[in-house]
């Protein structure tokens, strides 16, 4: 038997090295896993450091085994500098989904490799730039150390982490598969911001382009316009009732003998549409009637209820494989649908529940989803495979939505096409009609 040299990690994240003896490196790292450590490298007495192995059935890993040291030595070096100095920054905004997309698959990965929880965090911490993320799991680390789950750490922290998130890790802590449980979270959130992404895809070409229409217009309004109408009183021309009307649209959009000119309007309405809206949907009523209202819109409303339909679904599906109670998992998916018409069909399908009815009924009775959304959710109650048939669901309307966009942007082109030609043609049309009759009034008088 030989003599083998190791580094591993006790059950609190700590270092600890030593020797043991074994047949092979295999048994070595059997043997002090067995004693509840985790090796991070075993080399061969007088082996070196070629002999390095990591922990994962034996498998060549001296570089990983020298970053996980060298991260630890980081950590310890910033103790022995004397005075430690923690500067954290101010916690503003959101922590972005891609950056905590990347953080869940990062510790799934950690976790399914069976590294210590504290340690796999600490490491994270340490690959995090300055912000708010960093700062985040500053806080989550010393939660941790100090004996609070991690689910409770991620509560304490709701500008990274919401509620989906806690009530996922917590079901992942309860039943000892967090490294699953985070797997399946990292896909759900990827999955959902490539929806997102698409939608604010697709209104990216429209909006730039009656972005630049208005603009253009306005500028038309303000500058030519004016100096054609000049014209027309000194020639004492009788103008039509098309040019009269946009030499008065000219007139406001310049805003000569107004108060608040036209352009100072054009400028700020959309910001006060913006507002006012955002104002309105802080308030119940006036949630319920913007979000009613919303799916009445012909193209829109399709789109954006295939979108909840794909995110409500797909949200209540990851809870429901990830065991959350059901009851708790249609709250926490009635509060992130996004859509006030989906959140009181949930509230009915989650008051059914409770009395020991159905969840489909409640749903065919709201009438807010289609048929077979609602004749699949009633197959899976009965086959007991409800998430399975669920993420089916939002699969099925990811793919929907993806020609719902298309077939959108195919019909936006062409419709502002035809507008922005007949805003121009009508600007033409009012200004040379009096042209041509100018021009007729002086090959008369010559």
């Amino acid at each position: 038997m030989a003599t083998w040299e190791y580094q591993a990690l006790d059950s609190g994240g700590k270092n600890v090295s030593g020797s043991i003896e074994a047949g092979s490196s295999e048994e070595a790292i059997q043997s002090l896993r067995g004693q509840g450590l985790f090796p991070t490298t075993v080399t061969e007495e007088g082996a070196g450091a070629k002999g390095g192995l990591f922990s994962r059935g034996g498998k060549k890993g001296s570089k990983k085994g020298s970053k996980d040291k060298g991260a630890k030595g980081g950590k310890d070096g910033k103790k022995k500098g004397g005075m430690e100095i923690n500067i954290r920054l101010p916690s503003i905004g959101r922590v972005k989904t891609k950056t905590l997309t990347q953080f869940t698959r990062q510790l799934s990965t950690l976790q399914d490799a069976g590294l210590p929880l504290l340690r796999s965090l600490q490491i994270l911490e340490q690959q995090q730039k300055p912000g708010l993320m960093k700062t985040t799991l500053t806080n989550v680390n010393e939660e941790v150390e100090a004996g609070s789950s991690l689910s409770d750490a991620f509560a304490k922290s709701p500008r990274a982490f919401d509620r989906l998130y806690v009530k996922m890790v917590a079901a992942g802590e309860l039943g000892g598969v967090l490294d699953v449980i985070l797997q399946r979270l990292a896909n759900f959130m990827e999955k959902a911001q490539r929806l997102k992404s698409r939608i604010k895809g697709a209104m990216i070409y429209p909006a730039v382009v009656i972005f630049i229409a208005v603009v253009i217009v306005t500028g038309i309004m303000y500058f030519v316009i004016p100096k054609f109408q000049q014209i027309f009183l000194d020639f004492k021309i009788e103008l039509p009732g098309i040019t009269l009307l946009l030499m008065d649209a000219s007139t406001w959009v310049a805003g000569t003998d107004q108060v608040i000119p036209g352009w100072a309007v054009i400028l700020v309405a959309p910001i006060i549409v913006f507002v006012t809206v955002k104002l309105l949907r802080r308030t119940k009523h006036g949630r319920a009637a913007f979000d009613w209202l919303l799916l009445k819109i012909p193209v829109m409303g399709m789109l954006v209820r295939k979108t909840t339909v794909a995110r409500f679904t797909r949200t209540l599906g990851t809870l429901v494989s990830a065991g959350v109670p059901i009851l708790e998992a249609i709250n926490i998916t009635r509060d992130t649908c996004g859509n006030w018409v989906y959140e009181r069909a949930l509230q009915g399908v989650h008051d059914s529940i409770r009395e020991g009815e159905t969840f489909a009924e409640p749903l065919r009775e709201a009438k807010v989803c289609d048929g077979i959304v609602v004749n699949m959710i009633d197959v899976g109650e009965e086959t007991g495979d409800l998430d399975v048939m669920l993420s089916k669901i939002a699969d099925n309307y990811d793919e929907e939505v993806d020609v719902a966009v298309g077939s959108m942007l195919s019909l936006l082109e062409p419709l502002l096409i035809c507008v922005l030609g007949g805003i121009v043609g009508t600007i033409v049309l009012a200004l040379f009609m009096p042209l041509v009759t100018m021009i007729q009034d002086i090959s008369g008088g010559k």
